[in-house]
């Protein structure tokens, strides 16, 4: 499970994080809502292991390891996975090689990239030219290759058309073992209990729940982790009354 305990960061000279707690245990996903501004992709930042956010105060663990301090790579080799909001382009490097490197133990690279409808765009460059829902969906191609155990997800339907959201959110539960259906062999808490991966999903605009079942939802108002409820009745809330009045009523 990934456990973050009284964490406070700092980005430059700037408290950015201010005690936050967090647990997300083995086979949940969660989603994270907040405003622009609030602190959400810095969390993940920092759970990823991103140097210019400085841990002044807390700790981070990981599978019962302290991570607090360790290197991306190191991380990432530990089994945590992020899909950004806004990756880089990467001339030179084609998308094809990037998924061998993100593979451990060798992939198929075209069945994977079939999964995504991404098989005519291998031997592109790294999400040059690529518009957003084409961006999305080859960053989810590199944590299909990856197979991570915790993946954090920084707005997936950001920037993403109609025609590729429901892909996307697709992809996104086949990563987190939530396309599994009950048959009459197995019931549904037997499948639930079958689940070992973990999802860390911010969103702005609550979209993403139409496609992403999810187990839990917070908000992150200010830099502070204010609320902990269902997602679909945090996003209710928070379109009937807004972030600010949803965050005083829950304090």
């Amino acid at each position: 499970m990934l456990i973050v305990e009284d964490l406070k960061v700092k980005l430059g000279d700037k408290e950015i994080l201010k005690n936050i707690n967090l647990e997300i245990k083995q086979g949940e996903t969660h989603i994270l809502f907040g405003p622009n501004g609030s602190g959400k992709t810095s969390l993940l930042m920092t759970i990823m292991g991103y140097p210019q956010y400085r841990v002044v105060c807390g700790k981070i663990t990981f599978k019962g390891e302290d991570i607090t301090h360790m290197n991306i790579n190191e991380r990432a080799e530990l089994g945590i996975g992020m899909s950004y909001q806004r990756p880089p382009s990467i001339n030179g490097l084609k998308t094809r090689q990037m998924i061998q490197i993100c593979s451990h133990n060798g992939v198929d690279v075209e069945d994977l990239a079939a999964r995504v409808n991404f098989t005519d765009f291998l031997e592109r460059d790294i999400n040059v030219g690529f518009s957003g829902g084409e961006i999305k969906r080859s960053e989810l191609l590199q944590l299909l290759a990856q197979d991570p155990d915790l993946m954090l997800f920084d707005e997936p339907e950001s920037g993403v058309d109609l025609e590729n959201i429901a892909l996307i959110g697709n992809t996104i539960n086949l990563l987190l073992q939530r396309d599994l259906h009950a048959t009459e062999e197995k019931s549904k808490k037997q499948l639930v209990k079958e689940r070992t991966k973990m999802g860390l999903i911010i969103t702005h605009t609550g979209f993403i729940l139409d496609y992403v079942s999810a187990d839990k939802g917070q908000v992150l108002y200010d830099g502070v982790l204010a609320c902990r409820s269902y997602p679909a009745e945090i996003f209710r809330q928070i379109k009937d009354v807004g972030y600010e009045e949803c965050v005083r009523c829950v304090l």
